[in-house]
């Protein structure tokens, strides 16, 4: 059984608040991409564990040596370049949407952090960052005495 609704077209007219609240946020709330349409800025997950701070980066078809991190301040910063194939002269392309250009992207970690034990492992394309948490911000045990 369907329900009968009467077509009120006022009602599908957009108000002149909503029509610059969806400007807005197409305007600022979208990734920024380059012209292919696809994200120059790599997807990242930042997670805690009990002892660290992990970032994990999707970077693929790049090299180790090819990004650059550094932690400034409580700030995590990511760079590299997406190098081009050099093109084939004699082929005309169809579709290309290998990503090109550099990147920056920067993190502020949630807590305070020690940078001299970090670590960085790349494999497959994901860059996995584990900063040990300072002593001080680790949660400590604190056992009760009954008397």
């Amino acid at each position: 059984m369907s329900n009968i609704i009467r077509w009120e077209p006022m009602r599908e007219m957009m108000t002149l608040r909503e029509a610059m609240d969806r400007l807005f946020d197409d305007a600022f709330t979208r990734p920024i991409n380059n012209t292919s349409g696809f994200s120059s800025i790599p997807a990242i997950d930042l997670f805690q564990t009990e002892d660290d701070v992990v970032v994990k980066a999707s970077l693929p078809g790049l090299k180790s040596e090819d990004v650059h991190i550094s932690v400034t301040n409580g700030v995590l910063s990511l760079s590299g370049e997406f190098k081009q194939e050099e093109e084939t002269k004699e082929s005309t392309y169809h579709i290309r949407e290998h990503r090109q250009g550099s990147f920056e992207r920067s993190l502020q970690l949630p807590v305070d952090v020690e940078t001299d034990k970090a670590k960085a492992d790349f494999k497959d394309g994901i860059l996995t960052i584990t900063l040990p948490k300072a002593e001080a911000v680790k949660p400590r045990t604190i056992s009760i005495k009954a008397k």
